[in-house]
């Protein structure tokens, strides 16, 4: 066996790194409504691109009419109710009011909130969670304004919604963040619970206001595209 100094310096930095990101577990939040046809395509790939990593899956359904909730039954007889947690709900009920549900069965040391239409893809939460180790940053955020950054399915009329709404933001509000609606995001627990515990948003406006709450805080925010 090789002496301690005898290792590479930058080999052992990430090894330790590997150690430490197996030790904390991301509790993932993902809000559906008639998503059967997306669903198990999601969690096929969160399964994939997370093996090394300890997460929970915790879907809370708005009472989905397409047979969402009987897809998500059939992926927990496959991949365990464990890892699997299906929370739902009666009716739609706002999606800040879906994160706040979820996060009410959250087990994990990190959350993680994404969407389930396939517009952010799984294979960027490892770099999430890197950046969050390498940074120590209390949130990762998502953009779409960066260079190799985007969404996968959105037509133009979304992406220039999208698009606008945030040059709005930044112009009244000044958070020192470029994509202010996005849904893809790493949180410290606490500071989860902390910025949650102030917004009034139930709807789409909650991810606006969440990261504006979060700057406002002072909290370590960094971008990953």
């Amino acid at each position: 066996m090789a002496k301690l100094e005898e290792i590479d310096t930058e080999e052992y930095e990430k090894i330790i790194a590997a150690n430490q990101m197996k030790r904390k577990k991301y509790s993932i939040i993902i809000p559906t409504y008639n998503e059967r046809l997306n669903i198990a395509l999601v969690i096929y790939l969160i399964f994939k691109h997370l093996q090394e990593f300890e997460f929970e899956v915790i879907i809370v359904d708005d009472g989905s009419p397409d047979g969402t909730q009987e897809i998500i039954k059939q992926l927990q007889n496959i991949y365990g109710e464990d890892h699997i947690l299906l929370r739902a709900r009666p009716k739609k009920l706002g999606l800040g009011t879906a994160y706040v549900h979820g996060f009410n069965h959250a087990s994990g040391d990190y959350i993680i909130i994404m969407d389930a239409d396939l517009s952010h893809h799984p294979k960027y939460l490892p770099s999430f969670i890197r950046k969050q180790m390498e940074t120590s940053a209390s949130i990762v955020t998502g953009t779409r304004y960066v260079r190799h950054g985007g969404v996968h399915g959105w037509n133009l009329m979304r992406k220039l919604t999208s698009r606008g709404a945030n040059v709005l933001a930044q112009t009244l509000l000044w958070p020192g963040v470029s994509d202010l609606t996005g849904s893809f995001r790493l949180y410290e627990r606490s500071a989860f619970e902390d910025v949650i515990s102030s917004c009034v948003s139930k709807g789409y406006v909650f991810q606006m206001e969440i990261i504006v709450r979060a700057s406002r805080k002072g909290y370590h925010i960094e971008e990953a595209g």
